[in-house]
């Protein structure tokens, strides 16, 4: 369905859109207006997540200039299910004739919920996981390769740093399974990828604790 906020036209991929829904949509509009902070909130199993992500989508596709959404959860689940809502409404913005080229939405995770390389994705623990994609994709580690035949590295990676930013990844919403099944199919590594394409990203959906982290927060 279709309805407007003062100006904005928003499009939302239900038949009925509840009273608390549309109010909690206009809370979010006023404060994005106002370019101020908000506190909303809504009890759980309402659709919180589909009506921030219908009003702002509308916001960022109908004002020019439109900035990146960081969208911050709890769990590697929770993650994938705003990811999965995300992707179904742009589907059905597309199917509503909305012109919405060039969208990316995506998540980011860690190496083990996204490594694609045969062995080190086997690993059950983070840790190691982490530790052996650093012993194949470490800036000192590629530099020692050229002249020594015996170091193992790591051919995903590798694809990756060939290819340049704008041809990575085409436009569309990625869920982490979408992520992993693109990197083995591209023979790219997800994981690495995921970050290549923040700075090109609409939306990017991750854990509370990427917001402490320095390195993200610099291609944020």
């Amino acid at each position: 369905m279709r309805f407007f906020i003062d100006d904005l036209p928003v499009i939302f991929p239900y038949d009925y859109v509840y009273p608390e829904q549309y109010q909690y949509m206009c809370g979010l509009k006023r404060s994005l207006d106002s370019k101020g902070h908000a506190m909303l909130e809504m009890p759980s199993g309402t659709g919180k997540t589909i009506s921030l992500l219908s009003l702002i989508i509308a916001y960022q596709q109908f004002y020019p200039g439109r900035r990146k959404l960081v969208y911050c959860s709890r769990t590697v689940p929770e993650i994938d299910k705003a990811l999965a809502e995300l992707k179904r409404l742009m589907e059905y913005r597309q199917r509503q004739g909305c012109a919405d080229e060039n969208f990316i939405g995506l998540g980011l995770t860690s190496r083990k919920n996204l490594c694609v390389h045969p062995q080190v994705s086997t690993e059950r623990k983070g840790a190691i996981v982490d530790a052996r994609c650093r012993e194949m994709t470490a800036s000192w580690v590629r530099q020692k390769a050229q002249t020594a035949g015996n170091i193992e590295l790591c051919d995903f990676f590798e694809t990756l740093q060939t290819m340049e930013t704008s041809e990575l990844l085409p436009s569309g919403v990625y869920t982490l399974e979408d992520l992993t099944d693109y990197g083995k199919a591209h023979k790219m590594c997800p994981y690495y990828l995921s970050r290549r394409v923040i700075p090109m990203a609409d939306v990017i959906i991750y854990s509370f604790h990427y917001m402490l982290d320095p390195k993200v927060a610099e291609l944020v």
